[in-house]
């Protein structure tokens, strides 16, 4: 049985009180007719730096895709990604090939010859722009954790739904590549190879301070900072806060100052969470309970948590664990076994270990024995085709189907991501009810589901309430 077929999907959504909006409706004119398979999705890459330029070339070799555009707010990155793509056309034996550039993401939400967008900017400003192309009538693919809170996960849900455009969040864990081994394994536990799943142990890596103090710079010529700090609080430009100014491939200290990013606990969280809930049957439910301390940076540039030691527990008594000291992976524990997968020699962070503790822990999957990894027989539970991430989403688009990430489980996976950030904050047990998307008789914990905007302007309750969506 295929999980996550139209009809298992629609089935799974009424189930959580989804209903039928959420199925798509938009599908590019030049997809449809006699000539339909030679024609391509127009794509606008949205971010050009580290994961958007990975983002951008896993597009391009997709049979569907076309990059015609890209758009940043640092000029560098955006004339660097213009040549990318051109480049990458003239080696396929392409002439006079000109791939548009934008600024602004409105301009680009305005083109008409535009199908679809790869949202790949820092995580504070992922909300607003994906709920705006979804209002713009644009598909969209963007990258985890899918919004920086609870509430802009919800608004963005809500906005997919109603204009029922197809949004393809970049869990690509569940794909077969790069990283298969996932997917095996939560098809495994939900078919009940380890019997009565009881307990799962993750491992996210682990942040470290920058070892320099907060700094104020000059804002470079080339970068929209106000633009670019969006709906975050107001605070002076350090270099060490946005991303490297004299390489493309570097690793950007967005990710660990929390005003734009919350740390591992959402970073590598947002992967490994989705595929634990994913393989519990949980991918539109959560947890029941959150009991949560990590210590968080101070008197440095970086202010995201380091160590960290969280507890969740879930229906039929299935508690999470997840804390610094484990392997980085999801493992699995049943009464008849475990299952362990990873992304094998693949580092989480550069802090992680520079090499593994054996061969054994090279391996992407494990167990406690090998039988349990035999192939599944026919009648078993299985997830939907998909090669790849980017691939399955544009095949979405052109099958007008669900894809294999859809917003309404990966809002479910920041929720309880979030949810496990708020536990660290407040120092004490939570009680999350997934039905309503809030904490039990909390004030205090339900009003960190959101953050109070910088300017109006970057508001995305503003931008839904302009469009009606309520």
């Amino acid at each position: 049985m295929i999980i996550q077929s139209r009809r298992s999907f629609l089935k799974a959504t009424l189930r959580g009180g989804i209903g039928l909006a959420v199925l798509p409706q938009i599908i590019p004119a030049r997809l449809l007719g006699a000539e339909a398979p030679s024609k391509k999705i127009n794509v606008a890459q949205i971010g050009c730096g580290r994961m958007g330029r990975s983002d951008m070339g896993n597009v391009m070799t997709e049979p569907l895709g076309r990059i015609v555009a890209v758009c940043d707010l640092d000029a560098r990155r955006l004339g660097a990604g213009k040549k990318m793509a051109e480049d990458y056309y003239a080696n396929q034996g392409e002439t006079g090939v000109s791939v548009k550039t934008f600024h602004d993401y409105r301009d680009v939400l305005a083109a008409p010859d535009i199908d679809a967008v790869v949202v790949t900017v820092p995580d504070h400003s992922h909300a607003r722009l994906a709920i705006a192309a979804a209002i713009a009538g644009k598909h969209v693919y963007v990258q985890k954790p899918v919004t920086y809170a609870i509430a802009e996960a919800i608004g963005l849900r809500r906005a997919v739904e109603t204009k029922r455009i197809i949004l393809q969040t970049g869990s690509q864990q569940r794909s077969e590549r790069p990283w298969g081994s996932f997917r095996k394994a939560s098809e495994f536990v939900r078919n009940g190879r380890i019997g009565q799943l009881k307990t799962i142990k993750i491992g996210v890596g682990l942040d470290k301070p920058s070892g320099h103090a907060p700094a104020a710079m000059a804002v470079p010529a080339n970068l929209d900072y106000e633009s670019w700090l969006g709906a975050a609080p107001e605070q002076p430009y350090m270099e060490r806060r946005v991303h490297p100014q004299t390489s493309l491939e570097g690793r950007p200290g967005w990710i660990t100052t929390e005003d734009f990013g919350l740390g591992m606990i959402t970073n590598w969280g947002a992967h490994h969470v989705d595929i634990a809930q994913w393989a519990m049957g949980q991918e539109l439910g959560g947890p029941t309970t959150i009991e949560a301390q990590a210590e968080f940076m101070h008197d440095d540039a970086w202010t995201v948590h380091g160590a960290y030691h969280v507890e969740m527990l879930y229906p039929k008594n299935v508690q999470m664990i997840l804390d610094n000291q484990f392997e980085t992976g999801i493992r699995f524990e049943g009464d008849e076994g475990w299952i362990f997968c990873t992304r094998g020699e693949e580092k989480a962070t550069a802090s992680d270990p520079n090499a593994p503790v054996s061969r054994e822990a090279l391996l992407p999957l494990r167990a406690s024995d090998p039988r349990l990894l035999s192939p599944l027989d026919g009648s078993a539970v299985r997830w939907m085709p998909s090669k790849t991430q980017h691939g399955n989403w544009l095949e979405s688009i052109a099958a007008n189907r669900q894809p294999i990430a859809p917003i309404q489980q990966s809002a479910r996976s920041l929720e309880t991501c979030a949810a496990a950030w708020i536990g660290m904050k407040l120092k004490r047990k939570l009680t999350w009810d997934a039905a309503s998307e809030t904490f039990v008789g909390d004030d205090k914990a339900n009003a960190l589901r959101e953050r109070k905007t910088r300017k109006p302007e970057y508001d995305f309750e503003r931008l839904l309430q302009r469009a009606g969506i309520v």
